[in-house]
């Protein structure tokens, strides 16, 4: 969305390029989709030759593979100004050598880094005639192996395969590393700006050597950094998603309970309504956690103007009426509330009203609580959307006691209004005798929530929310019957939804996959499970963490909530080093310390509160 989105606004265009540099980990399989995704993904950005038909990326697809032979002609220029040399080190030595670990110890010199450039031009050439054994012959950039980024101590630039290529068969034997072939490919493809995540922020230093060291590079492009999009409880590690579906966890990629492009279109989500979120979200330089709450309201937000309304009850409950004896029909009812039936009639619908009906069993409670306004007592009322108010008259049991049917009255004169002496509660219906069975499926969160750090002996997989999707035998009106793939519904008082592709596949089944809830859900059915806390609970939960942070002493801080991420730390407590002992970037480390004072000034405010207590007590 960031990258065609800047290239749209800015009159410029963007590639679409496959990093194909590893042999041994290029999956053909993927190709399609992610073009379909982020196809599907631009639809969002109005572009004009997406109207046309078009693809959001500039020309045809485009590979890394496309450019090994140019690539190959840059090492070769390195090698001959003395910038590259091919190091005969084991792996476990060059490993060794590199330093680094949590004092971020200076590396040391391969002995094989003065070779001359005849020696080191003979032996690249060898490498690619594959006359040495995988892993026994290594390309390096010759910069600087005490450079305090661990990336510019002689990074590897080619190492030998001798794996058939998906494309290029086995013409090469040399394949070059991401950080060499990252900005040579932006280059040779005239790129002005490579936009990348933060984890490449440590990287751009090497990006920039590359290119400014190599006499043939045809143009300078400069690579920006920005933080991705983080959304609370979502798992979006490509070997954590690869489990859950090869260990059948989930039904596909496009399990509507995963958050990638695939399953959230296949739950119903639009294109739109990610652009609002990312719109929402904006672009920054500093990692965060987008909250769930958020991006359920953006979703709402492109769904309500454009979701026809209809009537769905997941889980129902028979109702008699016992003093109407007719069936009629309830014409006029529209799609969108602003529409009107006299002025367009292609945007209304009839309902048919019978004596038999069902409601959503939540509707009744035998011994409803304080401030519930629905049927329970026997003679309390409500009023049927588009319809009467009914009076609850009696309450039919099977033998295990559960409530099997409601029989009720009616106030024949209520049908297009409501009663003047009293307001009674409205509710959703549908008629017994035409409507439709249906599987309405509620998403959930896929995760309960995990800890972190993990438990030992703990695995994520431990922690998936045995609700995230709960299937409800549904009655839904006859007009649900012949759903289209692109139409949203909301279900009047129940949320957002989407007909799922098994409405068109064969054997066909009329099922529909909750988007996003109302924002108010005032009743919380029973049915939706509890996979998502009130906003009491999350309230509580975040009183709870603020109280467990303040006791943190800010020298500790780092170290007990994100020691994994990082090795080594000034006098202070702010880190300086990566987990892999990179030295983090001036802006990383300004960011943490500004995250460091606040901890400061949290800990300070409890250390006074404590003491305050203290000397009240005594």
């Amino acid at each position: 969305m960031i990258n065609f989105g800047l290239a749209y606004k800015y009159g410029g265009q963007c590639n679409l390029r496959f990093d194909d540099t590893n042999p041994d980990t290029e999956e053909t399989e993927y190709v399609e989709a992610i073009q379909e995704d982020v196809a599907w993904v631009c639809q969002a950005l109005n572009m004009e030759k997406m109207k046309k038909g078009g693809k959001p990326w500039k020309d045809e697809v485009l590979y890394a593979s496309d450019y090994f032979q140019q690539m190959y002609d840059f090492a070769i220029d390195l090698i001959k100004h003395g910038k590259a040399y091919v190091d005969s080190q084991t792996p476990e030595e060059v490993q060794k050598n590199r330093g680094g670990g949590p004092n971020n110890l200076p590396g040391v010199d391969s002995k094989f880094r003065n070779r001359s450039v005849e020696e080191n031009l003979k032996l690249f050439q060898e490498m690619q005639d594959g006359k040495h054994a995988e892993g026994s012959q290594l390309l390096r950039a010759k910069i600087d192996m005490q450079h305090p980024n661990m990336n510019m101590r002689d990074p590897p630039m080619y190492r030998i395969r001798f794996s058939s290529h998906h494309r290029s068969g086995d013409k090469w034997k040399v394949y070059p590393m991401y950080d060499f072939a990252h900005g040579n490919e932006d280059a040779i493809e005239g790129v002005t700006h490579s936009i990348c995540t933060l984890e490449f922020e440590n990287h751009r230093a090497l990006y920039d050597w590359f290119l400014d060291n190599c006499s043939i590079i045809p143009s300078r492009p400069y690579q920006k950094e920005f933080a991705r999009l983080e959304v609370q409880g979502a798992v979006t590690s490509k070997r954590k998603l690869l489990r859950l579906v090869k260990e059948g966890h989930v039904s596909g990629w496009d399990d509507p309970r995963l958050l990638t492009i695939r399953g959230i279109r296949r739950r119903g989500v639009r294109p739109q309504g990610l652009k609002c979120m990312a719109d929402g979200v904006g672009v920054s330089d500093r990692n965060s956690t987008t909250p769930w709450d958020f991006v359920e309201e953006c979703w709402r937000e492109d769904l309500e103007p454009i979701s026809k309304r209809r009537l769905a009850v997941l889980d129902p409950l028979e109702v008699e009426i016992v003093d109407y004896n007719k069936e009629e029909l309830i014409e006029g009812i529209t799609d969108l509330p602003e529409q009107s039936a006299s002025t367009d009639p292609s945007c209304a619908r009839t309902l048919s009203f019978s004596k038999s009906l069902f409601i959503d069993r939540s509707d009744y409670q035998e011994n409803p609580p304080e401030g519930y306004f629905r049927l329970g007592a026997i003679g309390s009322e409500v009023k049927l959307r588009h319809s009467y108010v009914i009076k609850l008259t009696e309450v039919i049991k099977d033998k295990s006691g559960k409530v099997t049917k409601l029989k009720c009255s009616h106030d024949p004169a209520t049908r297009d209004t409501m009663p003047a002496d009293r307001k009674p509660k409205v509710i959703h219906w549908v008629n017994a005798k035409d409507c439709l069975d249906a599987e309405v499926r509620l998403i959930n969160p896929l995760f309960l929530a995990m800890p972190d750090p993990m438990p030992e002996g703990k695995d994520f997989l431990d922690y998936i929310n045995p609700e995230a999707m709960v299937r409800c035998a549904a009655k839904v009106e006859k007009a649900l019957g012949q759903p289209v793939l692109e139409d949203r519904y909301q279900f009047e008082r129940v949320g957002y939804f989407a007909p799922d592709y098994d409405c068109f596949s064969e054997p066909k089944k009329l099922s529909f996959n909750r988007v996003v809830p109302l924002k108010e859900s005032a009743d919380k059915k029973k049915i939706e499970g509890k996979g998502t806390a009130s906003r009491k609970e999350a309230q509580q939960a975040q009183l709870a963490e603020k109280e467990r942070l303040q006791k943190i002493p800010p020298e500790e801080f780092f170290k007990s909530e994100r020691g994994a991420e990082f090795s080594a730390y000034d006098e202070q407590g702010v880190p300086t080093h990566d987990k892999e002992g990179n030295a983090l970037p001036k802006s990383a480390m300004k960011k943490l310390a500004k995250d460091l004072e606040k901890q400061k000034k949290l800990y300070e405010s409890w250390k006074v509160r404590v003491f305050l207590r203290r000397e009240i007590a005594t």
